[in-house]
C-alpha cells in the first residue's frame, strides 16, 4: 500500500469533497429526485435498510399475530372441555339423577332438568343415556330415544373422559360422565358439551383486538424505520453500497494501482503526491511528498521538467539506469488548481517484459500445437516421430527419441540403457547422428543413462566441455562437435514409474545454449509425449494380445474332407481385434458344416467370446443337430453369457453376435442354411452367374424369443458357395447394399478356382484401412459318385440280415475292399438285426465310400441305442460295444422319418 502524508491525504479529499459539493448546488432538485427513486428502489444503503426493516417488522408481527390466534384458539377449547366436564359431572352427581334412571318414564323426570342445566350453564346440550347409548334427553326433542353419537367405553368402564367428534349438532366438544350405583355399578351416562362454533367464537370475538394491537405495532415499527432511514439517506446522500465501495477503490487505484509512476506538483513547484510506482522509478526519498521537486535528488533536467509543467507526450529520459517515458499535463487548464501531473512508464522493462511474453506466447504454442499434434494414432513409432517433428525447429535444431524395445512391442521396458532409436528430425538430413532404427547402448556417463537411471532431465549447455556424453563414443561425438551441434537436453520419457526411453533435442543454429527454463520447457513437451506413448504402448500389447488369442481361437488348418474345395482368408481390423470367426466341420455321412459368426465389439472381450461360441458350434455340430436347432442352442448360450456377465448396473458386457451355419450332403447335392442376422450367403453357379439366395435372416444371437428358420438350397456340382461377415461388404463410406452389389461384380465369372475368388474379392472390396475383421470363406462344391454310394432296404425279419451280409460282400468286392468284407458283415449284422428288433420300418442300410467307409442303417424309431458294460449274466448288450471297438467313430443322427446310426471304418 502507498504511504501518504496526512497533508496530501487531506488535500486530495477535500477537493474530491468540493467537487461533489459544487456538483449538488448546481442540481439540487435533479440529485434529490434521484436519490428519492434510488431509496424507494432499494438501491442506496438507506433504501436497503428501510425494505429489510419493514420486512423484519412484518414477519414478527404476523407471527404474533398468528401465535396469539392459536393461544385463544386452545385456550378457548380448553375451556370448552373443562366445562363440559364440571356440567357432566355435576349433573351425573346432582340428587335425583341416579333414581330418575330407575323410574319408569326417565325422560319426564330428567328433561326438564337437563334443559334448565343446559341454559345455566351455557353450553350447547346436557344428554343423558342409559348404559346401551339411548338417550332420555335432549335439547332437540326428536332426538331423544335415539342412539347417543360418540364413544360410551371409557365412561361405561367407570372413567370421565372428553372427546372431539361431529354429532347431530355438528362438530362439536363433549365429556361422558358415568352415573354409579352404590356399590360402583354404571347405570347410565350424563354427556354434556358445546359446538366448535361457539368454541371458536370466543377466539373470532377477541381477534379484531388482536388485529388492531398488530396494526397500531406495525405503523408505530414503520414509521420509527421510516425516520432511521431517512436520517441515514441523509447521512449517505443516497448512495448505494457500491457506488460508496467504488468511490473508494476508484481513488486509491488511480493513485496507487496502476503500474506507471503518478506525480502531482503544485504550482509553486512542490511535490504533493507520489504513488509507490513513482518511488520506485525515481528513487525517491520517504519523506519526498511537500518538498520542492528541485530538492529531492532527481537529475537536472528532469527535475527542470517536472518543475516547469510544460506540457510533453512521452518524451524519454534516463534516470539513473533506466530508460522513462515521461507524460505531463497541467491541472489549470479547465479552472483547475495550479500545478502538473507526470506520467511515468519504464520502457526498459516493458521492452523486456515484451519479449519475455513473447516466448511465452511461443512456448505455449509450442505445447498447444504438441497437444493436437502428438497422439493422433495409437501407433507407438508414429507418436514417437511426432514428437520430434513438433519440436523442429522451433524448439530445437534436431530432436530424436529413443525407446526401449520392448516398449515398441507393447511390453514394459526393460531395465538398462540400450534403446533403438525411435524417431529423428532435424533441419538437415546430413547430422551425424545416430539415425532411426539403429540399436544404441549408452555407457553409464552419459545424460541419456542418467536420465534412464535417475527418471531427472539433463541439459549440457557445452557438448565439447562434457566429457560424459563425448566418452560415448569418440569418433562419433567428435563429428557432432565438428558439424556444429554444441547443445543438448535430454528428458526421460516417464510414464507412472516406467522409463519408456529418451528424448533428445540438439541445438546448432542458435548460438546460445539450453538454458533451465528450456529445459523445463523441454519437461513439459516430453511429459506430454510420455502419455500418448505410453498409450500407444497399452494399445499395441492390448491389440497383440488380442490379435494372439483370437489367431490361436481359429482355425490353422482346415480339416479332411471330400465334399468341399474350400479357400478362406481371415483379415483383422487394424483399429483393433474384433469378434469375426469361421469354421469347417465335417460331419456324419460324408457331409460338411460351414459356419461364419460375428460378435459385436472389439478387444479381448470379443475375441474370448468368439472362442466361446466357436467351441460351443463345435460341440452342437456332433450332436448332428438340424441348422435352426443349433442357431436356438447358440442363441440360448449367448443370452446366459450376456447375463453371467452383466455389469453392477444391469447392463451386459456383450450385446449379441450374428452367425450362418450351413450344412453341405454331397450324396444329394443339398445345403441347408440358416443365419442369426447375418448377411445372406451367396452362391456362383457353374456358369458364373451369382444370387444371394433368400434365406430367413432371424434375429442376432441374444436376443432370445424366436424361432430360426432354414432354407434347402440345390447346388450344382462345380458350384461355389460365398460365405463372409460383414465388415467385407459395408463400412462407414459404403452402405450394404452397394457391398453386396460390388461382391456379385467381383464373383461373376465361370472357371475360377476358390483361392482365385477369395483373391478377386479382396482385390475388389478391402478398405484401405479396415474398421472390422473380415472374414471369407469360399466353398467349391463336389459330389460323391453314384459308383460310391450302396443302398439296400431291409424287410423287418431277422432272416433278411443273411441278404443284407451278402449284398455287402459283394459291394466290398467290387470296391476292392475285401480287407473290410469281415468287420463290415459283423457291423452291419449288428446294427440292422438291433434295428429289426427294437425299431421299425422302413429300414435302409446305405454305405459310402468316401475317404473312409461310411456305413449307415436307417430306421423310422426315435429310440437312440447306448453304450454299456454288459454283465456277466447278460445274454446280450454287447453289441454296440462291439461295433465301437471295430470302427474309429459311431453315432446317432435324427432325422424327420427316424433316426441314422452310423460308423466309420478307415480305409485300408
Amino acid at each position: 500500500m502507498v504511504r501518504f502524508s496526512g497533508r496530501s491525504w487531506a488535500r486530495s479529499t477535500s477537493r474530491l469533497s468540493g467537487l461533489r459539493a459544487r456538483r449538488r448546488r448546481d442540481r439540487p432538485g435533479r440529485a434529490h429526485g434521484r436519490r428519492t427513486q434510488q431509496a424507494l428502489a432499494g438501491r442506496s444503503v438507506a433504501g436497503q435498510v428501510f425494505l429489510l426493516q419493514v420486512a423484519i417488522v412484518l414477519l414478527l408481527v404476523v407471527a404474533a399475530v398468528g401465535a396469539l390466534v392459536l393461544q385463544v384458539r386452545h385456550d378457548s377449547t380448553t375451556e370448552a372441555r373443562n366445562r363440559s366436564l364440571a356440567v357432566a359431572e355435576t349433573f351425573a352427581n346432582a340428587p335425583g339423577t341416579r333414581e330418575a334412571l330407575s323410574s319408569p318414564d326417565p325422560t319426564a323426570v330428567l328433561q326438564p332438568r337437563a334443559e334448565a342445566a343446559r341454559m345455566g350453564s351455557k353450553v350447547d346440550f346436557v344428554v343423558v343415556l342409559n348404559t346401551d347409548g339411548i338417550r332420555y334427553t335432549h335439547p332437540k326433542p326428536d332426538r331423544i330415544g335415539k342412539k347417543f353419537v360418540g364413544t360410551l367405553g371409557p365412561a361405561l368402564a367407570g372413567k370421565s373422559f372428553t372427546e372431539e367428534i361431529t354429532g347431530t349438532l355438528g362438530p362439536l366438544v363433549q365429556a361422558v360422565v358415568p352415573v354409579k350405583a352404590d356399590d360402583g355399578t354404571v347405570v347410565g351416562l350424563v354427556s354434556a358439551g358445546i359446538t366448535t362454533e361457539n368454541v371458536g367464537g370466543v377466539g373470532d370475538r377477541q381477534l379484531p383486538l388482536l388485529l388492531t394491537a398488530a396494526a397500531a405495532a406495525l405503523a408505530l415499527a414503520l414509521g420509527g424505520t421510516a425516520l432511521v432511514s431517512r436520517r441515514l439517506m441523509r447521512q449517505t446522500h443516497g448512495l448505494g453500497p457500491f457506488e460508496m465501495t467504488r468511490m473508494y477503490e476508484h481513488h486509491d487505484a488511480v493513485l496507487h494501482a496502476v503500474r506507471e509512476g503518478v506525480l502531482i506538483v503544485g504550482g509553486e513547484g512542490r511535490l504533493l503526491l507520489a504513488n509507490d510506482e513513482a518511488h520506485r522509478l525515481l528513487d525517491l526519498p520517504e519523506d519526498a511528498e511537500g518538498r520542492h521537486v528541485l530538492e529531492l535528488g532527481l537529475d537536472a533536467d528532469t527535475a527542470a521538467l517536472l518543475a516547469s509543467g510544460h506540457v510533453v507526450t512521452d518524451e524519454v529520459r534516463l534516470v539513473g539506469d533506466r530508460l522513462l517515458a515521461i507524460n505531463q499535463r497541467p491541472t489549470d487548464l479547465k479552472g483547475g488548481p495550479a500545478g502538473s501531473v507526470a506520467t511515468l512508464r519504464d520502457s526498459t522493462e516493458l521492452r523486456a517484459l515484451s519479449g519475455r511474453a513473447e516466448v511465452a506466447r511461443e512456448h505455449l504454442k509450442l505445447l498447444y500445437d504438441a497437444g493436437v499434434g502428438i497422439g493422433t494414432t495409437l501407433d507407438v513409432t508414429r507418436t514417437a516421430e511426432e514428437l520430434a517433428e513438433v519440436a523442429v525447429p522451433r524448439f530445437a535444431d534436431f530432436a530424436t527419441v529413443d525407446l526401449s524395445e520392448a516398449v515398441l512391442s507393447g511390453g514394459e521396458p526393460d531395465a538398462g540403457t540400450s534403446l533403438r532409436r525411435t524417431a529423428y528430425s532435424g533441419i538437415r538430413e546430413d547430422a551425424p547422428l545416430y539415425r532411426a532404427g539403429e540399436r544404441i547402448g549408452f555407457i553409464a556417463s552419459t545424460p541419456q543413462a542418467h536420465s534412464l537411471g535417475t527418471g531427472e532431465a539433463v541439459v549440457a549447455p557445452a557438448l565439447k566441455e562434457a566429457h560424459g556424453w563425448l566418452a560415448q563414443d569418440l569418433e562419433r561425438t567428435a563429428q557432432v562437435v565438428e558439424y556444429g551441434i554444441h547443445s543438448l537436453i535430454t528428458v526421460p520419457l516417464r510414464a507412472g514409474n516406467l522409463v519408456l526411453g529418451v528424448a533428445n533435442f540438439w541445438r546448432s543454429e542458435k548460438p546460445e545454449p539450453f538454458d533451465e527454463e528450456e529445459l523445463a520447457l523441454a519437461e513439459e513437451l516430453v511429459a506430454r509425449a510420455a502419455i500418448s506413448i505410453d498409450n500407444a504402448r497399452r494399445y499395441t500389447r492390448e491389440h497383440t494380445m488380442a490379435e494372439a488369442l483370437q489367431r490361436s481361437l481359429l482355425p490353422r488348418n482346415l480339416p479332411e474332407q471330400s465334399a468341399l474345395d474350400i479357400s478362406y482368408r481371415y483379415l483383422p481390423a487394424q483399429a483393433g481385434v474384433g469378434g469375426d470367426w469361421f469354421d469347417v466341420l465335417p460331419l456324419s455321412g460324408a457331409r460338411v458344416a460351414l459356419v461364419v459368426g460375428d460378435v459385436v465389439g472389439h478387444g479381448l472381450h470379443a475375441a474370448a467370446t468368439m472362442g466361446r461360441l466357436r467351441t460351443a458350434v463345435h460341440n452342437f455340430s456332433a450332436l448332428d443337430l438340424p441348422p435352426d436347432e443349433l442357431l436356438g442352442l447358440l442363441d440360448e448360450l449367448v443370452g446366459r453369457i450376456d447375463q453371467d456377465e452383466a455389469t453392477e448396473d444391469g447392463s451386459a458386457a456383450i450385446t449379441g453376435a450374428t452367425c450362418l451355419y450351413a450344412v453341405y450332403d454331397p450324396t444329394t447335392r443339398q445345403c441347408t442354411v440358416a443365419r442369426a442376422g447375418h448377411p445372406p450367403p451367396a452362391v456362383v453357379r457353374p456358369d458364373g452367374s451369382v444370387d444371394f439366395p433368400d434365406v430367413p435372416a432371424g434375429p442376432p444371437l441374444g436376443l432370445g424369443g424366436l424361432p430360426f428358420e432354414t432354407a434347402e438350397l440345390k447346388l450344382e456340382e462345380g458350384s461355389r458357395l460365398v460365405l463372409y461377415t460383414d465388415g467385407l461388404v459395408e463400412d462407414r463410406e459404403r452402405d450394404i447394399d452397394v457391398g453386396l452389389e460390388l461382391l456379385r461384380t467381383a464373383l461373376t465369372g465361370a472357371d475360377r478356382s476358390p483361392e482365385d475368388t477369395c483373391r478377386a474379392v479382396l482385390d475388389a472390396l478391402l478398405p484401405a484401412h479396415p474398421g472390422d475383421d473380415i472374414a471369407l470363406i469360399v466353398a467349391g462344391t463336389r459330389a460323391l459318385g453314384d459308383d460310391r454310394i450302396a443302398e439296400w432296404r431291409v424287410p423287418s425279419d431277422p432272416a433278411a440280415v443273411g441278404e443284407v451280409r451278402a449284398s455287402v460282400t459283394r459291394q466290398l468286392t467290387e470296391w476292392g475292399l475285401d480287407d473290410l468284407v469281415f468287420t463290415t458283415e459283423l457291423i452291419l449284422s449288428e446294427l440292422v438285426t438291433n434295428a429289426i428288433r427294437y425299431g421299425h420300418g422302413p429300414i435302409e442300410v446305405r454305405m459310402l465310400l468316401d475317404r473312409s467307409l461310411i456305413c449307415e442303417v436307417f430306421d423310422g424309431s426315435n429310440t437312440s441305442p447306448h453304450l454299456r458294460y454288459a454283465a456277466s449274466t447278460d445274454e446280450g448288450g454287447r453289441g454296440l460295444f462291439l461295433v465301437a471297438q471295430l470302427t474309429e467313430r459311431w453315432g446317432t443322427r435324427y432325422t424327420p422319418a427316424g433316426k441314422v446310426i452310423w460308423t466309420e471304418q478307415p480305409l485300408p
